[in-house]
């Protein structure tokens, strides 16, 4: 397998966008990696706070109203699992994308190899962080940081503190036109408070807290700090170059958000609207 850093990767240090735009950018991404020849390394945040549904989520597990009266959007993610609350402060994600033919074909090795940027950061930031080194049971199956943790792909710390440490990084990937996309969601903050408020479900803030710890928790560390650091690791994982989105993927991504992930038929049906219809 060639180098990561001997093929052309670019690094975006994004802007906060809403959900839709966000996901659908994904996928633009997706067609850059093809068509264009360049990989993308990605840090974001989402404006407003969102909440993603894993592909298969049930629309009923999410409690609309009080979405709707925190003025929190609601997308779907290509990928499984179930959703995640992506707070505008609390929460900071990144996305990788690559040709599929250059990366471990096997999941759990690709795993592998696109945490390692994400686990070196945590080291950079002094967090004590790895893979879970042990299942631990789901407490609600809807909820990403509540279902059960997985060692090919959950992240916890204190590192050393077995299965009792708590989860602080969640990871998925789909692959979609011989590409590979994987992005994740980072804690830096605990928001309980709406972490369990956007499920419609009978569920304690502790339950939250029991499960999960932050960046800001472990390591005390500035946001700005922190995103920063993720950045720049990702970036020395593969030699990225600084960048920016080109010429139409913005527009084309705005395109796509509004025919498809932010349309409610996706949102709750998993239905695509294509271009022409509606």
């Amino acid at each position: 397998m060639t180098a990561l850093s001997d093929r052309d990767w670019r690094l975006i240090r994004d802007e906060p966008r809403n959900g839709a735009t966000q996901m659908a950018l994904e996928e633009i991404t997706a067609q850059t990696a093809l068509e264009d020849d360049i990989r993308t390394v990605r840090t974001y945040s989402w404006k407003p706070s969102t909440l993603s549904l894993g592909y298969r989520q049930d629309a009923d597990t999410v409690d609309w109203d009080f979405c709707e009266r925190e003025g929190i959007d609601v997308t779907r993610r290509q990928t499984g699992g179930g959703g995640i609350y992506h707070d505008r402060f609390a929460d900071i994600s990144y996305t990788i994308v690559a040709p599929a033919d250059e990366v471990p074909g096997n999941l759990m090795d690709c795993y592998e190899l696109f945490c390692e940027p994400i686990l070196e950061a945590f080291d950079r930031m002094g967090v004590d962080a790895a893979f879970a080194s042990a299942e631990q049971d789901a407490i609600y199956r809807p909820s990403c940081y509540l279902r059960d943790i997985n060692p090919a792909h959950d992240i916890v710390a204190p590192a050393d503190a077995g299965d009792e440490a708590k989860k602080i990084s969640g990871n998925a990937q789909y692959r979609q036109r011989d590409v590979v996309i994987q992005h994740g969601s980072i804690s830096y903050a605990l928001e309980p408070r709406a972490h369990i408020g956007v499920f419609d479900a009978e569920l304690e803030e502790s339950t939250f807290t029991d499960r999960v710890t932050s960046v800001r928790d472990e390591a005390g560390l500035d946001r700005d700090d922190a995103v920063e650091t993720i950045a720049n690791s990702l970036r020395d994982w593969c030699d990225a170059e600084a960048s920016t989105w080109r010429d139409g993927e913005l527009e084309a991504a705005r395109d796509l958000a509004d025919r498809k992930f932010g349309t409610d038929g996706w949102i709750r049906n998993r239905e695509v609207l294509e271009a022409g219809e509606g």
